[in-house]
């Protein structure tokens, strides 16, 4: 058997290349919207793709798996548990030519053998794959979970509620994975671990770095594996989820109705100060990817940062409605990469880049630029009593609620562009976040939505704790 893990750092999700080295025949397992690293993969392994799947309708970037089978001829698989609004409609089952999958059934692929589990919990129709190697051994060596089981986590179950509102179904989701976890545990303690995601998803609240694990050694350290009490795993698992991006909505709805055809990406217009000018006061994005140092050294007035580092997609598929329009400011490398991810979440609409350059002649035409503005742990424990000034934290509702600071406001930075206008505008404001980084997309995001006179609150919640100042905890200011 051959196995090979294709890993996407932004949006923190891995796919899976699994072949009989006899047979040549291959299946990808959850792959993203651009497939050519699964062709390429293919190619280089020297296997035919014979099958395509995925474990479950995902919220986190657009399917590849329609688009996959179509350009390579293999059978697409898909789950037919679970039944419900946002699983697989039938229209796209019909239309893609889909195989359902339902628990028990197997994919051959030579000597090897992929069984479907039903694992419900993070969404109804989830499945996972156990993969057996039948030339050397005749029980499972690996499980291919996706979002159910994660090193150290498991998937979370409050996203149908949260995400596209689903009222009251976080709580049965939670009963239904703890009934998965509970089966699942009677697998061999030497069956592989392998993931569709890993730190960095928003998919699950506590997700590990490392790529892969054993279910012998989850059971002893993954917390959902020591509770054995459905009421107490319902509450662990609910509590402390971090906000879904805006963009999960959408995503659910193209992948449960059916991705269409990917467009290879084409290089933007190349845009002028100019055209700069003319989309900020028509009112569309633009984003500067360079780093949050070289932004906050200088920035033309109205664009937002959200720098190009593993957070690039989670933030800009929270900021940037899908079908905007969206011009960019980066160097060579960054803009191909910034417009080849950000069609992974659908945003599909960029129209011009400019260089860094642009910057600098943005300054030499006689415009201001714009900087970031700073201020210290004490300055702020000074004057957060008087109402000299507002502090807005942007952090998640879990970090609010373990610890916040005296009369701050919290808006997620998920939220703020959105909620920009219910921020007071008759005084300072001051933004943090619990280091720094999302305080820096925060700042830039008020200041394009008009605010002159924000700063960042250096070290953030870190450095206000370490310093011994007073935090409040719970819900409330």
């Amino acid at each position: 058997m051959l196995v090979r893990r294709l890993y996407h750092q932004r949006l923190a999700q891995a796919s899976y290349l699994i072949a009989c080295t006899q047979s040549r025949e291959a299946i990808v397992i959850d792959p993203v919207r651009d497939v050519e690293p699964y062709l390429a993969a293919a190619a280089a392994e020297g296997v035919r793709i014979v099958a395509v799947t995925e474990t479950h309708v995902h919220a986190d970037f657009i399917s590849g798996s329609r688009e996959l089978a179509g350009r390579t001829g293999a059978r697409l698989y898909l789950s037919g548990e679970g039944r419900g609004p946002w699983s697989y409609t039938g229209t796209y089952l019909a239309d893609a030519g889909a195989t359902i999958l339902r628990a028990g059934d197997a994919i051959h692929l030579g000597a090897v053998g992929i069984t479907v589990l039903h694992t419900p919990g993070h969404t109804p129709e989830h499945v996972s794959f156990l993969v057996t190697d039948s030339a050397v051994a005749a029980e499972p060596m690996a499980a291919v979970t996706g979002d159910f089981v994660f090193v150290g986590d498991v998937g979370r179950p409050d996203l149908l509620e949260r995400a596209v509102h689903v009222a009251g179904s976080a709580d049965s989701a939670a009963r239904q994975l703890y009934a998965s976890v509970q089966r699942f545990a009677g697998q061999a303690d030497h069956l592989q671990i392998w993931p569709g995601h890993g730190a960095g998803s928003a998919c699950g609240k506590d997700l590990s770095g490392v790529p892969q694990s054993t279910l012998g050694y989850e059971r002893r350290y993954n917390w959902a594996f020591g509770i054995d009490d459905e009421a107490e795993f319902v509450r662990a698992a609910l509590e402390g989820q971090p906000e879904p991006p805006a963009y999960f909505a959408e995503m659910k709805r193209i992948n449960a109705h059916g991705p269409g055809p990917w467009q290879d990406v084409k290089r933007p217009a190349l845009a002028t100060p100019g055209d700069i000018v003319d989309a900020v006061e028509a009112g569309a994005i633009v984003v500067d990817v360079r780093p949050a140092a070289d932004f906050a050294a200088g920035h033309i007035p109205g664009t937002i940062n959200i720098p190009l580092n593993r957070s690039f997609l989670l933030w800009a598929g929270s900021l940037i409605p899908t079908a905007s329009a969206v011009t960019l400011i980066g160097d060579e490398a960054q803009l191909a990469d910034a417009v080849r991810d950000l069609a992974l979440i659908g945003i599909d609409h960029v129209v011009g880049y400019a260089g860094p350059e642009v910057v600098e002649a943005w300054q030499r035409s006689g415009r201001p630029l714009e900087h970031a503005s700073y201020t210290t742990i004490g300055a702020v424990a000074a004057e957060i009593g008087s109402g000299a000034v507002s502090v807005v934290d942007v952090r998640g509702s879990a970090e609010w609620d373990a610890g916040h600071l005296p009369g701050a406001i919290h808006v997620p930075l998920g939220a703020l562009r959105d909620r920009a206008a219910e921020l007071p505008s008759d005084r300072p404001l001051v933004v943090h976040c619990q280091g720094g980084g999302r305080a820096a997309i925060a700042a830039s995001v008020l200041q394009a939505a008009g605010f002159n006179n924000v700063a960042e609150m250096r070290g953030g919640m870190a450095a206000w704790q370490r310093d011994g100042h007073d935090v409040v905890t719970g819900q409330d200011g």
